[in-house]
């Protein structure tokens, strides 16, 4: 688990693929890495991986298929920078919200627009994400917890303030920028928890009609 409180930028330097799998060497910045060894997880612009080697001055993993499917990390290329969070501890503040590391899907940066001297963005989710992302709720973008401003159908807004654009790879988001996007897990599993016996059945899922026949809703 993770709080999307990023703690570092870091650096892809080299990409292996291995079938169809894929290794990768990261460089992890000002990242600590004193207390990390084999077998843990940090989190890469969202993405839970787990270092298998520690050469130094950063750490390589293995990106599996269902990663390169479901995740940007299939088009990132040597010099790609990325936000770095070590797996959170029992006594980590929790600056953010739970993060889990597996990303939901990937949304696209369709404007941004300078406020002062804070930059809103607005980001297109794919629309199946839609009913998990709510006015002043929790979303994580690249690996960064952050709060929703406005929310118009699968389409939301977001005022980021300098230290988080000086402090993540933000700062390079612009028009067209795809980034990892991962719900608010307490809504994840409330939706499951909604379907009760449903949950069994395949392709069950929360609609309108789901909740005006169990009486959470009156038509």
């Amino acid at each position: 688990m993770f709080t999307g409180i990023i703690e570092a930028v870091g650096r892809i330097v080299r990409l292996e693929p291995k079938g169809t799998d894929m290794r990768a060497l990261i460089t992890t910045g000002k990242l600590d890495l004193s207390d990390v060894k084999t077998g843990d997880s940090i989190a890469v612009n969202g993405v839970c991986l787990t270092a298998v080697d520690l050469p130094g001055d950063g750490f390589w993993a293995d990106v599996s298929g269902e990663t390169l499917a479901r995740t940007n990390f299939g088009h990132y290329k040597p010099g790609t920078e990325v936000n770095l969070e070590k797996a959170l501890t029992p006594t980590t503040r929790l600056g953010g919200h739970l993060v889990s590391g597996h990303v939901d899907g990937v949304g696209e940066v369709i404007e941004r627009t300078d406020e002062g001297r804070s930059v809103r963005f607005r980001i297109q989710a794919p629309d199946e994400l839609a009913r998990y992302i709510a006015e002043k709720g929790s979303i994580c973008v690249d690996g960064i917890s952050l709060t929703v401003n406005t929310v118009e159908g699968a389409v939301f807004d977001l005022n980021i303030v300098p230290h988080t654009l000086q402090e993540t790879t933000m700062q390079g988001f612009d028009k067209g920028s795809r980034v990892h996007l991962e719900v608010d897990i307490i809504a994840r599993y409330l939706e499951r928890m909604l379907l009760g016996e449903d949950a069994a059945r395949p392709g069950q899922g929360i609609s309108e009609s789901f909740l005006a026949e169990h009486g959470f809703i009156r038509k």
